[in-house]
């Protein structure tokens, strides 16, 4: 394993290494191009905005995490935001409007963070909060979407502004994607994968990783096969089990491990591509990067929250700027928690299940 992996500085050199891609086919991508060309400028200015506070004593992550809707459309199999109750079929209650979100990502810019994960339940449903992220092209929105809603009018919002990114949740080929997700997702994800190839769009794929589909996701004949539908990054999401009956799908230690040591050879291999492993990537950038150190989650009903696996907050962004959040008296001991945590394990052992 790489145990001085510094995830920031990843994403960073990951997007520069996109954008040199992009630009030796600048011919066919030209819009594509330019954009990620500015965002890389943006993204150093705010890199800047955040050295700058963090002189002055005040620590702002480079992400954000906004749940903008606890309404999905699917039932997929082990879902913890379901097991958290944060998650629902029926019209959403007290959710945060379009414009409230729209100010906070206003905020969040003039803080310096960079990047903006859209999640929900099914972020697709939102196109008010989508609408508000395309105004700040200064900021990256990653869109976590299951890819059975991507509409006309979607792609078009997404051609029109390149900082919103899709990333589609996959399980690897039909089989293991259908099984979790229902009959006929892994089509559905395919199409809309071949409607932004075709319009030459920057997208993703998530992939929660099971002791099923280890070998298959992290082959390389699988890289191969999204690379050539023009996806431009993979997250592996380790699979949390949210009831005992579930408990076997998790990786164990030893595969845990492996992904690590697997995940490294990937990257070399292809350099083209943004590899990311959820919590491994933590473990070898210091520990836990919840509660401000590396991200901070908003609910969607406004509540601040150091990490989306625990929904607990003592503070509502109806209420308190973002800045105020991110320095609540949770979100400090919740940090200084991590950090005492850390301090007495040896730093870089894994503190996802520990902190959450």
């Amino acid at each position: 394993m790489n145990e001085n992996f510094n995830l920031e500085a990843y994403l960073s050199r990951g997007v520069e290494n996109v954008v040199k891609d992009l630009l030796k086919t600048a011919v066919f991508h030209p819009a594509e191009a330019l954009y990620m060309a500015q965002f890389a400028k943006a993204s150093r200015e705010a890199a800047a905005r955040r050295h700058a506070l963090e002189e002055a004593g005040e620590h702002i992550p480079p992400f954000l995490i906004a749940s903008i809707t606890s309404l999905c459309n699917l039932h997929c199999a082990g879902c913890y935001a379901r097991s958290l109750e944060t998650c629902e079929d029926g019209e959403p209650v007290r959710q945060l409007s379009g414009e409230e979100w729209g100010s906070i990502f206003s905020q969040a810019s003039e803080l310096g963070i960079s990047f903006i994960l859209l999640a929900g339940g099914e972020p697709m449903v939102r196109r008010d909060v989508l609408e508000q992220a395309a105004q700040q092209p200064g900021i990256l929105f990653p869109i976590f979407t299951n890819g059975t809603l991507m509409t006309e009018a979607n792609f078009a919002l997404i051609e029109q502004h390149r900082n919103l990114v899709p990333i589609f949740s996959i399980e690897g080929g039909p089989g293991k994607t259908d099984s979790r997700r229902g009959a006929g997702v892994y089509e559905k994800v395919k199409a809309a994968m071949e409607r932004l190839r075709e319009k030459r769009l920057a997208f993703g794929a998530s992939i929660t990783v099971t002791r099923e589909n280890l070998d298959e996701v992290t082959s390389q004949d699988f890289l191969d096969d999204l690379a050539a539908r023009g996806c431009k990054g993979v997250i592996y999401v380790e699979f949390v089990p949210t009831a005992h009956d579930l408990e076997n799908l998790a990786l164990d230690p030893e595969e845990r491990d492996w992904l690590a040591v697997r995940l490294n050879e990937l990257r070399r291999a292809n350099e083209g591509m943004l590899l990311i492993s959820f919590p491994g990537d933590e473990k070898s950038s210091g520990g836990c990067l919840a509660a401000g150190r590396g991200f901070f989650h908003v609910s969607s009903h406004g509540g601040a929250e150091p990490c989306p696996f625990s929904p607990y907050s003592d503070l509502n962004l109806r209420d308190h700027s973002l800045r105020e959040a991110m320095q609540s008296p949770l979100s400090r001991r919740c940090a200084a928690a991590i950090c005492c945590w850390r301090s007495t394990t040896g730093a870089a052992s894994s503190s996802a299940n520990a902190s959450r």
